[in-house]
């Protein structure tokens, strides 16, 4: 077996490590096994696929279309994940409202920082009233339960989230704390118990402390002490008993401050934890906001690319419109493959557009359409800042100054004087400068 057929064997034995998972509702477990699977082979369109199934499973729909458009890129036909984005895609007011659930998600972390608990108790229910499978805000609702001690609610609510994934770490080590608390209870209750005594008296039942006995002796044991203190005297008692009181009210104290302090460090380890929670809560939010954003971002350049081929391919509209299409994709969020397709465009579209929109605005400073030479001149920058060594920046530069806008002419006469030092450009744009406005619209018509 070589190199690759091993990589692939592995992949696809972690992709179906991950199914089983899966179909079990070990959704963490399953995360952890389709990414291996993806280490080693980032193309395996059925384990990128999978993945983006478990992301929706636990609510978190963003990480699902990231996942979903990446494998769409790899595969664009004949590709599930097609029917995935469609799916969701069809249902708008289904993703506003998990918009909204992210959005009120984030004000109760806000909330809980200003130790409003109960306010983000109010919009947590609302949330995951909202959004079911929300899986974090689950947690953070159970979490909030723990803190102001809702101990039958947190248990309500932590039984949903291991529902959802029977494996998350934090909702196992939220479920074992409230054991803990419960066990301390069950603890304390027995305690309790042992300290009553109770008994029938007739048809009632009495219920009294232990020590009831003692207390029903206190007058003969305080007659023998007495009788024991006039034997002994007045000095032994003095000498004797007293110093062992304060002794004994000294260790008392000592041990109440020594209590007191233990329970401010364990209530300071508490707030700290509960701090560091809030706070992986909080950079998980921003990172769904971001992938939101990203994932929008992408398929909205990739959907414009896409017409502006079929248009280049087929040849039956204008150069300009194509111009317009392709000015509103962003390169940046495109793939190795469609930063190709737009290279190809653009390099076969943008000179002679350039080249005709240049001389248009030429056309446009001398007929004094300063108005349409800036709508010209900043698509030929958007294209080529540097078009013809800055002469059409400093030709855009020109017609802002004709067009009234004289702090915008500023602005392009310095980058021209700055980007393209020593050129006819560059001196044109000094010399415009230095003059007064008037002067500089004279001067920018001169230029052309």
């Amino acid at each position: 077996m070589d190199y690759t057929e091993r990589l692939a064997y592995q992949s696809n034995y972690w992709y179906n490590d991950g199914l089983k998972k899966a179909n079990i509702r070990d959704l963490s477990g399953a995360v952890s096994s389709l990414r291996r699977s993806l280490q080693y082979n980032r193309e395996n369109i059925m384990a990128r696929n999978l993945l983006g199934l478990v992301y929706y499973g636990r609510g978190e729909v963003v990480e699902a279309l990231v996942e979903w458009i990446i494998s769409k890129n790899f595969k664009s036909y004949e590709n599930i994940a097609n029917y995935y984005i469609k799916k969701v895609q069809e249902t708008p007011s289904e993703l506003e409202t998990i918009n909204q659930a992210i959005h009120k998600y984030n004000q109760c972390l806000i909330y809980c920082q200003q130790n409003g608990e109960d306010l983000a108790i109010i919009q947590l229910k609302k949330v995951v009233a909202a959004h079911p499978t929300f899986l974090k805000a689950h947690q953070l609702l159970a979490l909030l339960y723990l803190h102001t001690e809702q101990y039958a609610k947190a248990r309500q609510i932590l039984r949903r989230a291991h529902k959802m994934d029977t494996t998350n770490e934090i909702t196992l080590s939220y479920m074992h704390e409230l054991a803990q608390i419960r066990s301390q209870k069950v603890a304390k209750l027995k305690e309790d118990k042992n300290q009553t005594v109770s008994y029938n008296l007739g048809n009632e039942t009495i219920i009294q402390p232990a020590s009831a006995s003692l207390k029903d002796n206190a007058g003969v044991l305080t007659i023998v002490n007495i009788l024991i203190g006039i034997a002994v005297g007045a000095a032994v008692i003095w000498f004797l008993i007293v110093p062992s009181v304060n002794q004994k009210k000294a260790g008392e104290a000592n041990r109440n401050v020594t209590e007191l302090s233990e329970q401010i460090a364990s209530k300071d380890a508490q707030i700290n934890a509960l701090k560091k929670e809030l706070e992986g809560y909080r950079s998980s939010s921003d990172e769904a906001e971001s992938a939101i954003a990203t994932a929008q971002s992408t398929q909205e350049s990739y959907e414009k690319l896409m017409t502006v081929y079929n248009q280049y391919q087929g040849g039956n509209t204008s150069n300009a419109d194509m111009l317009e299409g392709l000015l509103a994709v962003t390169p940046d969020a495109l793939g190795e493959q469609g930063k190709a397709i737009y290279g190809e465009i653009s390099g076969d579209l943008f000179p002679k557009m350039c080249e005709r929109l240049y001389a248009q605005a030429q056309s446009d400073m001398e007929g004094g359409s300063y108005g349409e030479a800036v709508t010209a001149l900043e698509s030929v920058i958007r294209m080529d800042e540097g078009y013809d060594e800055g002469k059409a920046l400093k030709l855009l530069g020109d017609a802002y100054a004709g067009n009234g806008d004289a702090e915008k002419a500023k602005e392009t006469y310095e980058k021209v004087t700055a980007n393209y030092s020593g050129t006819d450009a560059a001196n044109e744009a000094q010399n415009a400068l230095s003059g007064t406005p008037a002067e500089n619209n004279s001067g920018g018509e001169d230029n052309q």
